[in-house]
């Protein structure tokens, strides 16, 4: 029998996610605490934005809070892209 210990984010009585380090879910928990304070920053906007759109959004802002604060201090972000392995040619002689 193994055992198996696993971190729960818990949010207000409901369960969002479950890790299998302290680290990441302490990360994800602080990504939720993130979005939450994001959340009447938004509605306070002239934006005219539904519930879920001010919600959604505010999900992804503090998902990509690094690249949004390097924006937010005049870098640039690149966008990600997957590399493709370089293809072994075959020399015929």
């Amino acid at each position: 029998m193994a055992v198996i210990t696993q971190y729960v984010v818990v949010r207000e009585g409901v369960e969002k996610m479950t890790f299998t380090s302290k680290k990441e879910a302490d990360a994800y928990d602080k990504m939720l605490d993130i979005a939450d304070n994001l959340l009447p920053f938004i509605q306070q906007s002239e934006l005219k934005l539904e519930e879920n759109t001010i919600e959604q959004l505010s999900f992804y802002l503090a998902s990509n809070k690094d690249d949004l604060l390097s924006l937010l201090k005049g870098g640039s972000t690149a966008p990600k892209t997957v590399k493709k392995p370089k293809k072994n040619l075959e020399v015929v002689a």
